[in-house]
């Protein structure tokens, strides 16, 4: 048997991995799982909202929020352990479309598979951050100083400045990304639409649209903040989910466009329980 061979035989065996059964439920597992965290930062900006905004108290609108809020529950330690394994799920499942391609005609194609690529790190961090938390780790817990720690150390680099200049109007450009698909309903290919009623697929229309929206708006709020830090040369401008959505209450309405986007946010971790269950995977 010659080198090709084996290679080819490997390749096979390699997407027999990626479509198994496993994979499928690993996948669905890390929607859920993201849906889990979404549904509850949404819920915590809700509250922020509606609360004395100005003194802003109770829990970070944040993944770290969202964790402490899931701890406090009845078994809470099996939650926050179950939502870990399930965006360690998510992110192999990532890998897996990197290395032998996602579902579709076009899922082999580079950019598909290097955008996955991306995906399986972010969800390999996001699952780190979370089964540390599980373990009793909380030092890592707030995403606004996780943000202001990595501009400083990027800033004390060679060209730093730009370095974080560059990386903001990516970030900005990722959320107008997100919010543009959403939009377009570009999540319909990934779907099995077959398999859904019209009430369905209009609820899952409302879910997806709303929250891929105020998931763009957010994501573009920390690269603005990300490009201010680099223009002004202060890393302490960057900030995190909690802070730039706390921001949005300075602006005109504020308490109402906070509102706007925390409920966004919420739609998107239902958006998120709805691929779960008809997601092509």
């Amino acid at each position: 048997m010659n080198a090709r061979t084996m290679s080819l035989r490997g390749r096979s065996k390699g997407r027999q991995a990626a479509n198994s059964s496993a994979m499928d439920a690993a996948a669905r597992w890390g929607f859920m799982a993201r849906g889990t965290i979404y549904l509850l930062i949404g819920l915590l900006a809700l509250q922020i909202a509606f609360a004395d905004v100005g003194g802003g108290g109770g829990e970070q609108a944040d993944r770290g929020g969202a964790l402490a809020e899931i701890g406090e529950q009845p078994m809470g330690s099996v939650l926050l352990w179950a939502l870990g394994v399930g965006l360690v799920g998510m992110s192999l499942w990532r890998l897996s479309e990197a290395l032998f391609g996602a579902s579709g005609p076009d899922g082999r194609k580079a950019s598909k598979r290097l955008l996955s690529a991306g995906r399986f790190v972010f969800y390999g961090f996001v699952a780190y951050s979370v089964l540390t938390f599980a373990a009793g780790d909380k030092s890592g817990s707030s995403g606004d100083q996780q943000s202001q720690d990595v501009t400083a150390t990027a800033m004390e680099q060679p060209g730093g400045r730009w370095i974080v200049g560059i990386a903001g109007a990516a970030i900005i450009g990722a959320g107008l990304w997100i919010a543009v698909r959403a939009l377009r309903r570009d999540y319909h290919k990934h779907l099995k639409l077959s398999q859904m009623s019209r009430k369905v697929r209009q609820f899952v229309d409302v879910t997806g649209v709303g929250g891929g929206v105020a998931r763009g708006v957010l994501f573009g709020g920390i690269g603005v903040f990300v490009l201010q830090a680099a223009i002004e040369y202060e890393p302490d401008k960057a900030k995190g989910f909690d802070a730039t959505l706390r921001s949005f209450a300075d602006a005109p309405a504020g308490r109402w466009l906070l509102a706007l986007v925390a409920l966004g946010l919420v739609l998107f971790g239902v958006f998120s329980f709805a691929m779960a269950r008809w997601r092509k995977v």
